[in-house]
């Protein structure tokens, strides 16, 4: 045998040997949704929307959850529950088989939690025998259009619900981190649409104490109540909703305010979810 038929000869069986090795390494794709988490069961039905949409936009793909708030978690192992971390999550996910994984931020604001989810997340990539890739996805609010966006859904969702003494607050969670911006941020994008759409938060700028003025100023006489989070969960229903004196509803009647509560969260209307979906769709195709 002469050396050139040898040479082809070797080539031959390298070339089995190497795609017989890249036979062996699946490609399963899996998306994990990441959430701050929520005690309660009424509130968990938001979850349930968002994961029927992710199920029937991606009908063949692996779809789990994982939380990012240890109290959560705890609260719930204590009732026979276990939800995961996101490390634990993707770790078992990589133990499965899934070498592919498209992570969701479910979170409102790019801030501690979510930070805190990116570097899980890039933790995870290229892990021996394990996840090759995993991507994260943007949050509900990240950039311009995201704000354009969320604020004609708020729009449609409320027009025809207020009206010339009548207004609409939200109460966001609010944080120390430097993300809180994103709520002031975003009451200026609503404000380009009505001024008769206001933002608060409970543990940020602006408070309950700032968006009182604001509204004696605007001349209203009628407060319509809604959380400005993913679920109606403990903050919606105790800080906000309750009859506590403390409660932002409490609060606003002593202040001469007629005050109506829509609990629902962010996560139960369908086209406050497609923008989450948005992101969620641009990690999954990469």
């Amino acid at each position: 045998m002469n050396k050139n038929w040898c040479k082809i000869l070797l080539f031959v069986v390298l070339s089995f040997k190497m795609s017989s090795a890249f036979a062996d390494v699946k490609t399963e794709k899996a998306i994990l949704l990441v959430t701050f988490g929520t005690s309660y069961p009424e509130a968990r039905l938001a979850f349930t929307h968002i994961e029927d949409m992710v199920r029937a936009e991606f009908p063949d793909t692996e779809v789990r959850w994982a939380y990012t708030s240890k109290i959560i978690r705890k609260i719930l192992k204590k009732r026979g529950e276990h939800v995961h971390s996101p490390a634990e999550a993707l770790a078992i996910l990589g133990e499965d088989g899934y070498t592919q994984v498209a992570v969701q931020s479910l979170h409102i604001i790019p801030g501690e939690e979510y930070e805190n989810l990116k570097a899980t997340v890039n933790a995870f990539n290229k892990m021996p025998k394990g996840i090759q890739r995993a991507k994260l996805g943007a949050p509900l609010l990240y950039d311009h259009e995201d704000h354009m966006k969320l604020a004609r859904v708020i729009d449609d969702e409320f027009k025809e619900k207020i009206g010339e003494k009548k207004a609409l607050l939200l109460m966001g969670h609010g944080t120390s981190h430097s993300a809180n911006v994103y709520y002031p941020g975003f009451q200026y994008y609503l404000n380009q649409i009505s001024h008769k759409y206001f933002v608060g938060t409970v543990e940020g700028f602006p408070t309950l104490e700032e968006a009182i003025p604001q509204l004696k100023k605007s001349g209203i006489k009628t407060v319509m109540l809604t959380p400005f989070m993913s679920v109606a969960g403990d903050h919606a229903r105790n800080d906000m909703a309750s009859d506590e004196e403390d409660s932002w509803k409490s609060l606003l009647e002593k202040e001469g305010f007629k005050v109506e509560v829509v609990l629902k969260g962010l996560a139960e209307y369908s086209s406050v979810v497609n923008i989450w979906m948005e992101h969620l769709k641009a990690v999954y195709s990469e």
